[in-house]
């Protein structure tokens, strides 16, 4: 009996079901205990899946390369999710064109206070080079980002980790954020989402009310746009001045 567990197990842990299985069951577990809890800021579905996934992970000794090839079929939805957050922005298209300069400078601010911001803090504890350079997108929507640490020479494995951060650490501190400072406008709380915590902050939008949602589906566009034609030219500007 013991045998032919252990053969099924070996079967399924080289099978891309496995991880399959596993990553979106841990998503609905963490989605049922979230919904538990009344959707409360600190019970964000990505972050308890993935602790979920990276204890699972560690305690049957699975590869995580292995692991990430069976579950690549998840990370391929994450472009047609993005694409579909223009569903609901095409509903409010119009009033989005009436408020596009103050959306403009609130977008522009933002991105450039939370790079900043970021870099200064690492610079000033000593980071390396490389950490600052993959930290500048940190709050652009992952692949994006990806791509812009590549252009300008740093890591892009470790924007990956620092934008996944971003987005549950955003999704989980800043509606609690809002409400301290009074933003109760769910267009302003989901642009300001969008903004800071790319697509997990947008999600998080999505569940606070639809047109927060829209508005940090538009921020999360808009904002990897803008930052894939600007870091770049920012960053090798700068690197000639020093």
């Amino acid at each position: 009996m013991r045998d032919d567990i252990f053969r099924l197990w070996v079967y399924l842990s080289a099978s891309p079901l496995f991880a399959l299985s596993a990553t979106l069951g841990a998503y609905l577990l963490a989605l049922a205990l979230a919904r538990r809890l009344n959707n409360h800021p600190l019970a964000n579905p990505v972050a308890i899946t993935i602790v979920l996934l990276a204890t699972g992970i560690s305690l049957v000794g699975e590869d995580y390369q292995r692991y990430f090839e069976g579950a690549q079929f998840v990370h391929f939805l994450l472009g047609p999710a993005t694409v579909a957050f223009a569903v609901p922005m095409a509903a409010m298209w119009s009033r989005m064109r009436r408020i596009r300069l103050a959306l403009a400078v609130g977008l522009i601010g933002g991105g450039a206070a939370g790079a900043a911001s970021a870099v200064l803090t690492a610079w000033a504890l000593g980071a390396s080079h490389e950490t600052l350079l993959a930290l500048i997108p940190k709050s652009v929507t992952t692949p994006i980002a990806m791509g812009i640490t590549e252009q300008i020479g740093g890591p892009p494995s470790l924007t990956a980790v620092f934008c996944i951060l971003t987005g549950v650490v955003g999704a989980v501190a800043g509606p609690s954020l809002l409400d301290n400072f009074g933003v109760h406008r769910p267009a302003v709380r989901g642009f300001a989402l969008g903004t800071a915590a790319h697509g997990i902050g947008t999600a998080r939008a999505f569940q606070e009310h639809p047109e927060a949602g829209a508005f940090a589906g538009l921020a999360l566009g808009i904002h990897g746009l803008v930052a894939a034609m600007l870091i770049p030219l920012i960053v090798a500007l700068w690197l000639k001045l020093v």
